[in-house]
């Protein structure tokens, strides 16, 4: 994505209401906040200015690091680690990943890069709870303690997530061979079992140029919590649907701070791009197959955002064992790990050991 040279924030504090002094909520799928009591609703005007782009050396070699910060209030959870900053207008302190709940007098300031960019919810907590209960209702074997957790909608929560993206130019010189297959007959086996077949061979030939292009977006996890990562099922968000960043967004959610450093954010990134160079020069060699033997790859331009994603969080425990249970907040896509009943599959086996007992027994007696 393009650059800005402006260097304004695009961020603002959350309001109360207007008319009676309530907290404002931000209104999945749309660009409102809402007053839970009265029933007021304000706009959130979008910029009609590009995602701001943050020049990537400046901020690793840590020079103007108080440029597009600001100040937070955090809640640490000592149970799992998770720094989470919750805006005035959410009402329960629990920890979203642990459950674990979190005492106010223990908030702190924090520094943060400000978001360059958020990706609204698109489900409310009663669709994405939905999507859940539906889920957990298609569970074999599960715990009734599981089934009778998703009564309540205030167990699902919803959680913007931290990620990096990265932006540069790239350019790669190589130094390969291309091959080629080509195919000979040979007669194999003797006497009646005796036949022709084709083998494939390749012909190798030497390869060498230089590619460049654009990488855009490269998505990198800025968070990392034991044992609670947002599993790959359902981290597939489409960044088209992002928003100028707005602290309104995020009325009424959890937001959890980035603990992955930019620095091992871009370590991560530069990786990724040697991959896409990799592709990028085998399709330049062409042919069926290709070697590269040598790569010698270069970023220049590098740009960074720092964007927050949507997720509901729906956590269990079950014999001393926790269980999260995700649904994207943009697509609805579920994925989680469950527990399993041992009683009911217990009695399940025993009630067919016994079926088959009674069937034996019939049979004999008929017999």
């Amino acid at each position: 994505m393009n650059s800005t040279n402006t260097s304004s924030q695009t961020s603002e504090r959350k309001k109360s209401c207007v008319n009676c002094g309530a907290e404002l909520t931000y209104e999945p799928g749309t660009d409102l906040i809402t007053c839970d009591y009265c029933g007021h609703q304000e706009t959130i005007e979008q910029s009609e200015q590009l995602f701001q782009e943050l020049e990537l050396h400046k901020y690793l070699q840590e020079m103007g690091a108080q440029s597009h910060s600001m100040e937070i209030s955090m809640l640490h959870c000592k149970n799992c680690g998770a720094n989470q900053h919750i805006e005035e207008s959410y009402k329960s302190l629990h920890c979203v990943y642990c459950t674990m709940p979190l005492i106010i007098e223990d908030s702190y300031q924090e520094n943060w890069i400000v978001p360059g960019a958020v990706l609204p919810f698109k489900l409310d907590q009663k669709k994405a709870h939905q999507i859940f209960k539906k889920w957990v209702d298609g569970l074999w074997w599960a715990p009734n303690n599981l089934q009778r957790a998703t009564i309540n909608p205030e167990f699902t929560k919803g959680l913007y997530v931290p990620y990096w993206t990265f932006d540069a130019q790239l350019v790669a010189d190589y130094e390969g061979q291309r091959g080629d297959y080509y195919y000979v007959t040979k007669t194999v086996g003797s006497g009646k079992n005796k036949r022709t077949v084709q083998e494939r061979r390749t012909s190798w030939s030497p390869a060498a140029g230089t590619i460049n292009g654009f990488v855009d977006d490269t998505l990198v996890k800025a968070t990392k919590q034991r044992g609670s990562q947002i599993p790959r099922e359902v981290s597939n968000w489409n960044l088209d649907g992002l928003k100028n960043f707005d602290t309104k967004y995020l009325a009424g959610y959890v937001t959890e701070k980035y603990t992955i450093p930019l620095r091992d954010g871009h370590l991560v990134a530069n990786k990724e791009a040697e991959k896409i160079a990799q592709n990028w020069i085998r399709r330049d060699i062409g042919g069926d197959t290709q070697r590269i033997s040598d790569m010698d790859m270069r970023l220049s331009e590098e740009t960074f955002k720092h964007i927050l994603l949507p997720v509901y969080i729906s956590s269990y425990n079950f014999n001393g064992t926790k269980y999260n249970f995700f649904v994207n907040g943009q697509t609805g896509a579920i994925y989680g790990k469950r527990p399993y009943s041992f009683w009911k599959i217990f009695l399940a086996i025993l009630a067919v050991i016994i079926i088959i007992v009674l069937i034996t027994l019939v049979a004999q007696y008929s017999g």
